[in-house]
């Protein structure tokens, strides 16, 4: 290895291995640092599950669909490749909870389920009188005593109690990690629901004074965003900026060992990388074998992950005779529903649909109900219609479909993980400096998180190799 430089080996090309490796390459142009940078993906394209299909005028996410606006890191990333007039924000449309058979609109001022506002929350038709009368008792409680870490079933079933959590809560924060809210941990997910417990005591009266004001528009604009041709544009313009050469594809990562003050990094073709600083942006699932000499890392062969799939259905207007004003519904666990969440894309994202058509994508797969995943296509595709038409009235066959399925790909954070995160990172520091885990697996699932990561990884190993205090002395 050239000794005149530093190579720094980035292992895995989804959003938090291709944003380090562009922050790392604009960082070393800037400042001329004396860097050589590889990133190694397994798979053929980078991009992980971000991955967009163009087909007769649709825009179809086969991965996540957008990423939230106040999270700002996305969108920063987005401008700086150029794409920042692609960007455009959801409809703010109606949403709602299918509870046994019914449509039920989500209450007005909700957060995250959380109620703010008193009167649509008692108006609601999702809660029977007894539900809102022991939802209430969240006003008189007193807050929890002081613990590292609880599940989040656990906390919000002693702030509003059951049937709030079933019918509301948990359809929507499964929604997002396709999770059993009794088993993912509070403080790794929404730790900002403990802390204001403590500070309120009352969580209701607490995210009212989160909320944000309520906006004068008569059109106000969703809080997501996403890019009109389609996330996967932004993995091709970060991977166009990426210097020729510093990328390696259909390529697998076997070993990470560490000799002396470098890393050998043993490839699946069977050659081999030295290293001065490593970033793995690979899922948990990869870790135990590559790090397999650690009895530390072992713990992660116990971290769950689960298998899901979505469908995209495109049919012409004509063919849906009873229409929903709204952009989407989730699904209570209570429902005997194979389904878990139904988005109205055509309506929720406009720009993806051609003007006479419908374009709905529905999700499937939860923990415990995984075997879905792995039916035919066929057979998946006849499930979700039968769900659909038990709400909905379609008429017609899809024009076509798209299945996709992700085996265990969402991480669960269950209850200690922000602590074994804890407990890793001062073992990594300890025995191996110059090592830094980045994506969804570790420290936040959205876009916006693992952009955040890759971004700090960057920062990891230029301090670790001590170009970021050099360029203070030279200043």
């Amino acid at each position: 290895m050239n000794r005149e430089k530093k190579r720094i080996v980035i292992i895995g090309g989804g959003i938090a291995g291709i944003t380090a490796a562009y922050y790392l390459q604009k960082e070393a142009k800037q400042k001329n640092l004396p860097i050589d940078m590889t990133l190694i993906e397994a798979s053929a394209k980078l991009g992980g599950k971000i991955q967009t299909i163009q087909r007769e005028g649709y825009v179809i996410e086969r991965g996540p669909d957008s990423f939230l606006e106040r999270k700002e890191s996305a969108a920063r990333l987005v401008r700086e490749v150029g794409l920042g007039d692609t960007l455009v924000n959801n409809t703010a449309g109606k949403s709602y909870v299918l509870v046994n058979g019914q449509l039920h609109g989500i209450p007005q001022g909700s957060m995250m389920g959380i109620p703010t506002q008193v009167t649509p929350f008692l108006f609601s038709s999702l809660f029977s009188p007894v539900g809102k009368i022991r939802a209430g008792f969240d006003f008189v409680l007193p807050r929890s005593k002081p613990k590292s870490d609880q599940s989040l079933g656990e906390f919000f079933r002693r702030r509003l109690g059951n049937e709030v959590v079933e019918n509301l809560i948990e359809p929507l924060l499964s929604g997002i990690y396709a999770g059993d809210i009794d088993q993912m941990s509070l403080m790794a997910t929404f730790p900002q629901f403990y802390h204001v417990e403590q500070e309120h005591r009352s969580i209701v009266a607490g995210m009212r004074t989160l909320a944000p004001p309520k906006s004068k528009d008569i059109k106000p604009k969703g809080i997501f965003l996403t890019l009109t041709k389609g996330l996967q544009s932004l993995v091709e313009a970060v991977e166009e900026r990426l210097t020729e050469g510093t990328i390696l594809k259909s390529t697998r990562v076997e070993k990470v060992i560490k000799r002396g003050l470098e890393y050998t990094v043993t490839l699946s073709n069977g050659k081999t990388i030295e290293a001065d600083a490593v970033i793995v942006a690979t899922p948990h699932t990869a870790l135990p074998t590559m790090f397999s000499q650690y009895k530390e890392l072992s713990f992660f062969r116990r971290m769950p992950a689960t298998s899901v799939a979505n469908v995209a259905l495109a049919f012409p207007v004509s063919a849906i005779q009873k229409d929903i004003d709204g952009t989407g519904f989730v699904v209570s666990r209570n429902s005997d529903y194979t389904i878990t969440a139904c988005t109205w894309t055509h309506k929720k994202w406009p720009h993806t649909t051609p003007a006479d058509k419908v374009l709905l994508r529905c999700y499937v797969g939860r923990p415990g109900d995984e075997a879905i995943v792995e039916q035919p296509d066929d057979e998946i595709i006849k499930l979700v219609l039968e769900d659909l038409n038990k709400i909905m009235d379609i008429t017609a066959e899809p024009e076509f479909a798209v299945v996709s399925r992700w085996k265990d790909a969402m991480p669960q954070y269950t209850i200690g993980h922000k602590e074994r995160m804890e407990k890793l990172k001062k073992f990594i520091n300890r025995e191996l400096p110059g090592i830094y885990f980045a994506g969804s697996s570790y420290a936040g699932t959205g876009l916006p998180d693992c952009i955040d990561q890759g971004e700090a990884a960057v920062k990891y190993v230029l301090d670790y190799l001590l170009f970021e205090q050099k360029e203070a002395a030279v200043q």
